[in-house]
């Protein structure tokens, strides 16, 4: 049988690929005889095949034959060559992986079923060669080379080939590796290849595979789910091993890709096959043990996995959460390592396929001894291969093994085996039947079907069978549909797989993965094992990566002054806004505390009740004075004068109230200018008096008239020149910038302050200025009139009260810029009325004392004489 290659290569360049794979990859099967010119002028190469074909291990001719290729076994046998003679053929060793059987069995079931199926290819006998690649990639290539050639000793490759390849399709192989070497081989001739368990991502390349398809989802999905996985669990810190192999890098490329989106980091990523030394595999087992992870990720195939776990087994290895990968979490000869109980991992759905079981035990002692396979598969289920003691004899009941040939309880990859015959078949029925107008199918099979052809229908097969969809993407994948399945410990200590949840790759992502029953986790545990790096960071706290670690190894660092976080595990701390101050806890941002000098605070009902006491004592005295008015003492003392300066001191203690209470746009510019204007008035009648005082002993000089310059007149003049120009400063303040409320929110970063703005710093500064100049000139005048005569020397009454006045204001312009948030009022409000009390006391304290306790001091005569002994005033 000669190979048709595909309509876009020259049939000399796909018999020189095909030389050259032989050559260089099957061990040099193909000896180059003679050459020849044939009649179409194309040169005839004759070729012949060298070494020893590789017979199926199941075969059955038909109309259309399909190939199949399964590792029914893990190694193979390899010898020195000597390079003097022909290399012997390589060699299956170890013992026989039943599960696979039970996959090429499958095979076999599924081309019988079609055979006797009456709507699928009726009238059609569909063959099957099914070949033991023993997971070899080089068995794999000569195993591929025999189903696209055949096995006739002698081929032409000059030939314009007319017929077509030796099957039309194949389903294969079990392993990724070994089925992306076949593609190279057969895929530049259009053969199509159906894979039940290559799960590679890479094979989704359709620019190197173009002939590639599979009934098992990508490892794609698989990754992403696994990642979804672990992330639901809350697991940041994870180790990871992998196979060696294409299968195990890309997967595990994939499923760290999909891990570092999901936040989740790896502590170590270790690779090995079955084929690695010892040491390679006892390093891995070490890393495992010494790890702080506390989960493992192990995208593995099942052999490489029975090797690792056999090396963990060997010594004392302390409590890991594995999660596996579908070849080896859902292969029940890996139950048995009871180390990985409370494992999970995605699997292929389980399904049920009628008639597979009945037909997987039919295995009659003529049906084994006709085959060399199920021969070796009996011998060693049932321990009479090489024993004496013990022969085989057709006795053995297969009715009662419990291996996983016989285990049909957890069909998974199986039915993608199942479901890839039939999408084969599917795809020739396509070609080959046509339904007529009675409902009939007529099938031609005499058609010279072309692998091409098989390969075009193929991607666009879409059936169901035994209520499962059968279709491919444009990357000749199927719809990704996983079982969570975890391996649960029975009463009675047997393990098992029990699904626990589902993931559907077609739903939107936040309805793929979903979990329905209970899990059981490592050490028969219900608590859901914790697996991080560093603990959670609680809210109010941010994560600050450690140097050199990955970023899931953290210290948890509180949030600055003024941040917050109201997240667990929050990368940065958000400011508050500007009015919002965290709370203790640093994990919300609260009102800040709005503060202001009001009238319920302690601070505020002590200065409330000094400047209503002032303004009392002050009405008080003006009462006294009032009804003693005729007395020498309020006579002498200008009563005129003397009831405007106690007037104005009322208005100094009781405009400090302006002062108190919450800020407003109104009270802003009250309580300056009343408090401007009022001490100017206050201070005027002080300078009043000490000019009048002055004045007075001046006119007691020989040819002196002065008084009659300085009388009442004037001397109320001179207290309204004053008091208009402090309204005039006042004015032109409000008019152009006057005073506002603010909120002060620099003072203190975790409160508001409410206070007035001067909003002119000029005008506010020249208002106290001018206060300041006008005592400093009353003190002036006062300290001249200190040597008076000492019994109606008020000048030096004057002199102390102004010196306590400028001392208190000087003291106050330190403290007033000093003093923080509220307490710059209080400042001012001190300031107000101490220096009001001090004139009060001074001034009119003395004369209050002689009118209501002393009345015999309280006459001209007294006022008159000149005795030092007597009592100042």
């Amino acid at each position: 049988m000669r190979l048709s290659p595909a309509p876009a290569l020259d049939p000399s360049l796909a018999g020189s690929l095909v030389l050259l794979h032989l050559a260089v990859v099957a061990g040099g099967l193909a000896w180059l005889s003679s050459a020849s010119v044939s009649a179409s002028g194309l040169e005839s190469i004759r070729c012949r095949l060298q070494g020893t074909p590789r017979p199926p291990a199941f075969s059955q001719d038909g109309d259309f034959v399909i190939g199949g290729v399964f590792s029914m076994h893990y190694y193979v046998h390899t010898v020195d060559h000597s390079y003097t003679s022909l290399p012997e053929p390589l060699k299956c060793t170890g013992s026989m992986d039943s599960r696979e059987l039970r996959f090429s069995r499958a095979m076999i079931f599924a081309v019988e079923e079609i055979n006797n199926s009456s709507y699928l290819l009726p009238g059609i006998m569909l063959g099957y060669q099914v070949h033991d690649s023993c997971a070899s990639v080089p068995i794999a290539v000569k195993v591929a080379f025999q189903l696209a050639n055949g096995l006739d000793p002698m081929f032409d490759t000059g030939e314009q080939c007319s017929g077509s390849a030796t099957v039309k399709a194949i389903v294969g192989e079990s392993a990724s590796t070994p089925t992306i070497s076949m593609l190279r081989v057969i895929g530049p001739f259009g053969i199509p290849q159906v894979s039940h368990s290559s799960t590679c991502a890479c094979l989704s390349d359709k620019k190197q595979y173009p002939t590639f398809f599979r009934t098992i989802p990508s490892d794609q999905f698989q990754a992403a789910a696994l990642a979804h996985l672990i992330r639901h669990f809350g697991w940041t810190w994870i180790g990871a091993v992998r196979s060696d192999s294409d299968y195990g890098n890309n997967g595990m490329a994939a499923f760290l890709q999909a891990a570092q989106e999901e936040g989740i980091c790896v502590e170590y990523s270790e690779a090995f096959s079955r084929t690695s030394p010892l040491s390679r595999v006892q390093r891995v087992a070490d890393v495992i043990r010494s790890s702080t992870a506390q989960v493992v990720v192990a995208f593995v195939s099942s052999g490489d996995m029975r090797i690792l776990l056999r090396e963990m087994e060997r010594l004392p290895s302390p409590p890991r959460q594995w999660i596996g990968s579908d070849p080896w979490v859902t292969d029940l000869d890996m139950l048995r390592f009871g180390l990985c109980a409370g494992a999970i991992g995605f699997g292929i759905q389980r399904s049920v396929i009628p008639g597979l079981r009945d037909f997987l035990l039919d295995l009659s002692p003529q049906k084994v001894s006709n085959s060399p396979t199920l021969t070796e598969f009996w011998e060693g289920a049932f321990g009479c291969v090489g024993v004496e003691e013990k022969v085989c004899d057709g006795s053995e009941d297969i009715q009662q093994l419990q291996a996983p040939y016989t285990d049909t309880s957890q069909l998974r990859v199986t039915n993608m085996v199942y479901k890839a015959v039939y999408a084969i078949a599917h795809a020739i029925h396509s070609i080959v039947c046509e339904e007529r107008e009675n409902s009939t199918v007529n099938c031609d099979k005499n058609l010279n079907v072309k692998p091409t052809q098989v390969l075009e229908r193929l991607r666009r097969v879409n059936f169901s069978r035994n209520g499962y969809q059968v279709s491919f993407d444009a990357n000749g994948d199927p719809v990704a549909n996983y079982e969570l399945v975890n391996w649960q410990t029975r009463e009675s200590g047997k393990m098992e797989f029990v699904t626990v949840g589902r993931y559907d790759a077609s739903l939107p992502p936040d309805q793929r993965f979903d979990i329905n029953r209970e899990i059981t986790w490592v050490k028969n545990s219900t608590q859901v094992p914790v697996s991080v790096c560093s603990e959670s960071c609680p809210p109010g706290t941010r994560k600050a990566i450690q140097k050199g670690k990955p970023v899931c190894c953290y210290d948890c660092i509180q949030c600055a002054e003024g941040e917050i976080s109201n997240n667990t595990d929050s990368s940065d701390c958000l400011i508050c806004p500007e009015e919002y101050w965290p709370n203790a806890e640093r994990d919300l941002c609260i009102l800040k505390t709005v503060e202001f000098l009001s009238f319920h605070e302690v601070l505020g009902i002590i200065l409330t009740a000094c400047s209503v006491g002032g303004a009392c004592l002050a009405i008080a005295t003006s009462t006294v004075f009032y009804h003693h008015r005729t007395s020498a003492i309020v006579r002498a003392n200008n009563s005129e004068l003397s009831f405007l300066l106690l007037f104005s001191l009322t208005l100094c203690f009781l405009c400090s109230l302006t002062f108190i209470g919450r800020p407003s746009e109104w009270s802003c510019m009250l309580r300056h200018t009343a408090f401007g204007i009022t001490f100017v008035l206050c201070i005027s009648c002080v300078l009043g008096k000490t000019i009048v005082v002055l004045m007075a002993f001046r006119a007691t000089l020989p040819g002196s008239n002065v008084m009659k310059w300085f009388g009442p007149p004037q001397q109320r003049l001179t207290v309204v020149s004053f008091t208009f120009v402090q309204a005039l400063i006042c004015t032109l303040w409000l008019v152009l910038s006057p005073p506002f409320p603010i909120k002060n929110l620099t003072t203190y970063k975790e409160k508001i302050i409410l206070e007035c703005d001067v909003g002119s710093a000029i005008g506010f500064w020249a208002v106290l200025g001018y206060i300041g100049l006008l005592s400093l000139l009353c003190f002036v005048l006062a300290f001249l009139a200190r040597k008076l005569p000492d019994n109606f020397n008020e000048a030096k009454f004057i002199t102390f009260s102004m010196l306590i006045f400028c001392a208190v204001w000087i003291t106050f312009i330190p403290a007033y810029v000093s003093s923080p948030g509220k307490l710059t009022v209080a400042v001012e409000i001190f300031a107000i009325i101490t220096s009001s009390f001090g004139l009060f006391f001074l001034l009119f304290v003395p004369k209050c004392f002689i009118i209501l306790f002393r009345p015999e001091k309280n006459t001209k005569k007294h006022l008159m004489e000149k005795t030092s002994n007597d009592i100042r005033y």
